[in-house]
């Protein structure tokens, strides 16, 4: 495969989104558009140039936090040069060839844009539709690309041609830097468009190579609509690999997980469960309606409905129904229902039962409860942190937990219980 630089669009603001945040911020699957534009690309290219106007700052530093490689982010001069075509002004590719992208198109896939690898002084992506309604259609003689027509230019026998513009252009680097500065905005939206440049190339009679795209990795997102849709099939695409690795997802179109979740080994994830963040699930079951969010569940099992967050850390473990935790780091412990466990650290062999919490947070700061081996916690006890539980400690049911317990102790602090005589009769006034 040649070499080539690669400009990707994400200067508009998106109007049809309705929001105040930038289009290419809208996330699918966990991660913004732009996201994935710019993981294709790389897979392809180490000449990443993204083009940025709109919330340009906010954009920036939202997309660099997942990319370690050098990425090349610019302005775009949108007062004097608005436009597709003014995007692309200015910039220096490093390569012979220049393939432009658009930011909303976050289904694109790298093994795609390599097919643009034909000699050309313009490839240019075409979609092979049943019905061209609304795009440009794109003339096709002899394998070459002699015309494009707006839709609304179009005759009678045009528009009924099915052969249409996808958006995505390369170019040969020195006709591109040639061209551009010939580009002029005399249009009623008096913009710079990228595709007057196809017009450009045909009357200097180059070469134009069209290649027939897919419709779904070309899709192209700018309504919430689009972008519900877009996600559906991107969320296939997770599932059906998961699948295909030995991972069984029961009702597997009720579930969600994010890009970046990872699954392995003999694992079962059943109907509405969310995977979110970058939770690795390693041989564990988890079971109807459970959220995991940014933790590490490894031969365990959780659920129905429970809830895992960030910073948790399981292994061989148990939890069972309406169980939360939060930076919990649980080692064969079971926690079989309705209770909260955060800022702890629990060991082997250790049973909590129902309704038991670690209070953590004072009001100010979150403090850290610690548990070790093979204590036995009643049901509806609170251990209030900072606290530390040693081994082999009973912790008798209903107790509040205030001071540190040594090993082999049984903790208990309920008060006594009391009766009175008669009271309901006196209550109710009857007998």
């Amino acid at each position: 495969m040649n070499k080539k630089s690669i400009i990707i669009l994400a200067a508009g603001q998106g109007t049809r989104m309705k929001s105040s945040l930038p289009k290419v911020l809208h996330k699918i699957s966990g991660k913004p558009m732009l996201y994935y534009s710019i993981k294709e690309a790389l897979k392809i290219s180490d000449d990443i140039t993204v083009v940025l106007y709109h919330q340009a700052q906010k954009i920036k530093e939202e997309i660099k936090q997942f990319f370690k490689e050098e990425i090349n982010f610019v302005i775009q001069d949108h007062k004097n040069y608005p436009g597709t075509g003014g995007a692309v002004m200015g910039i220096s590719p490093k390569y012979d060839k220049t393939l432009v992208l658009n930011a909303d198109m976050p289904l694109i896939q790298a093994n795609e844009l390599e097919k643009f690898d034909l000699e050309g002084t313009i490839v240019m992506s075409v979609l092979n539709l049943k019905s061209a309604q609304g795009y440009g259609r794109v003339i096709i003689e002899n394998e070459n690309v002699k015309r494009v027509v707006e839709q609304k230019d179009a005759t009678e026998e045009e528009l009924k041609i099915t052969t249409a513009n996808a958006g995505v252009y390369q170019f040969d680097t020195q006709f591109l830097l040639e061209n551009l500065p010939k580009l002029n905005n005399n249009n009623a939206q008096k913009e710079y468009y990228i595709t007057d440049l196809v017009e450009m190339a045909i009357t200097q009679k180059k070469v134009l190579k069209p290649i027939i795209v897919s419709e779904e990795n070309f899709k192209g997102v700018n309504s919430k609509v689009e972008l519900a849709d877009a996600e559906v099939i991107h969320q296939k695409r997770i599932k059906n690999q998961f699948l295909k690795e030995g991972v069984i997802l029961r009702l597997p179109d009720t579930i969600y997980i994010e890009e970046g979740v990872q699954i392995e080994g003999e694992s079962i994830i059943e109907n509405g469960v969310s995977l979110l963040g970058d939770t690795v699930i390693k041989n564990s079951h988890v079971k109807t309606n459970c959220v995991v969010e940014d933790s590490v569940l490894e031969d365990s099992d959780i659920g129905p409905m429970a809830r895992v967050r960030p910073g948790s850390n399981l292994k061989n473990t148990h939890l069972g129904n309406f169980v939360e935790t939060k930076k919990a780091i649980l080692t064969g412990v079971k926690a079989g229902h309705l209770s909260y466990l955060g800022d702890c650290s629990i060991d082997e062999g250790t049973n909590v039962g129902a309704g038991c919490i670690t209070c953590n947070y004072d009001g100010i700061n979150k403090h850290k409860t610690i548990i070790g081996k093979n204590v036995f916690i009643g049901s509806d006890c609170q251990m209030v942190a900072p606290v530390t539980i040693e081994d082999d400690v009973m912790i008798a049911a209903g107790t509040c937990v205030t001071k540190d317990i040594s090993k082999g102790n049984l903790a208990i602090n309920r008060a006594p219980m009391k009766f009175i005589k008669n009271f309901y009769y006196r209550f109710f006034g009857k007998k």
